[in-house]
């Protein structure tokens, strides 16, 4: 198997090499250019920038993992079918902005909705076809959450999406982000046989077969998308990205995973709601700005430098929690 999960990676690396320079022709042709907010002074240089760069590795993703697929492939496809959808949702946003020439998409309470509607349907899915059980990370212990498991999916389908947006805010954090999450994630599923918690061997090797393909298409992808980024992934990528994330760690009974080997997600929505609250209770802010990567940036930090540091924490950490898998 881990051949095919090789070839997937490596066939979808070159079809999104050569579907990009499609992607840049579209762009240019509809005038797909982000429109930079104005405060973000650092970002000034980056106005009009093409946009929707997440369909470079989107299509490819979906493409190369209807090629790899065995059998038994249920969960791959929804896993697939769940990333299509919130990249749609994201397209959405993407749209408004580049028609209207303004970096305001979707009303927030459009998206709220938008992926509530999604999570709520994959909540009903889980609770009637995969099953309740979650797994305990570190652990064969397995945990029946029972009609609870509904609001939960939809709590971390929220939490996690809306995370993987907010940190794409600096050229290839959310990329290199998304990757160091998705490859130590498929070395745990690897390492592990979810068996006993009733999902079957052949429908996690599928769901690995599309985590392959999406690492290979998000290294074509960072190949664009790092410092000066000649394009970014818009919410079409994000949104897509945090939905695919979302559910192959819901579906594999692994959503626990989701804070430990997304750390980064995690400081940069917490640094976002900290900011919020404190700004309401006190109009005072603890960070210069809101998310933390930022902050660094205000200060001086170069933005290669912090992409590069968020992605060593995150690579370190993840090391240490596969470690921790193999020894016990």
């Amino acid at each position: 198997m881990t051949e095919k999960y090789i070839f997937a990676f490596l066939i979808a690396f070159f079809v999104a090499m050569v579907f990009a320079p499609l992607i840049f022709a579209m762009s240019k042709k509809i005038k797909a250019q982000q429109t930079i907010l104005h405060y973000v002074k650092e970002h000034e240089g980056k106005q009009g920038t093409p946009t929707m760069g997440g369909l470079i590795f989107i299509v490819p993703t979906v493409v190369v993992s209807l090629l790899f697929f065995g059998s038994d492939y249920m969960l791959a496809i929804v896993a697939l079918a769940v990333f299509v959808a919130y990249a749609i949702l994201g397209f959405l946003d993407d749209f408004i902005k580049v028609k209207y020439k303004q970096n305001l998409g979707l009303r927030a309470y459009q998206k709220i909705i938008g992926q509530l509607g999604i999570a709520l349907i994959i909540g009903f899915f889980v609770y009637y076809v995969v099953g309740s059980e979650i797994v305990l990370p570190f652990s064969n212990t397995i945990i029946d959450l029972g009609i609870f498991i509904i609001p939960l999916v939809i709590i971390v389908y929220i939490a996690t999406v809306n995370s993987v947006n907010l940190i794409d805010g600096l050229d290839g954090l959310c990329t290199t982000s998304s990757i160091s999450y998705l490859f130590f994630f498929s070395v745990i599923l690897m390492l592990t046989s979810n068996a006993q918690s009733g999902v079957g061997l052949a429908e996690v090797q599928n769901v690995l077969v599309s985590n392959y393909a999406l690492l290979g298409s998000l290294f074509a992808f960072l190949f664009f998308n790092t410092f000066p980024a000649k394009i970014f992934m818009g919410d079409t990528g994000s949104l897509g990205l945090g939905g695919y994330i979302a559910t192959v760690s819901i579906l594999t009974k692994n959503l626990l995973l989701i804070p430990i080997l997304g750390f980064v997600f995690v400081i940069t929505a917490v640094s976002d709601i900290i900011q919020v609250l404190h700004y309401k209770r006190t109009k005072k802010r603890v960070f210069k700005m809101a998310p933390l990567h930022h902050h660094f940036q205000m200060n001086g930090v170069h933005e290669n430098r912090v992409v590069f540091s968020y992605f060593l924490v995150g690579f370190i950490l993840n090391l240490v929690v596969c470690a921790l898998y193999i020894i016990l």
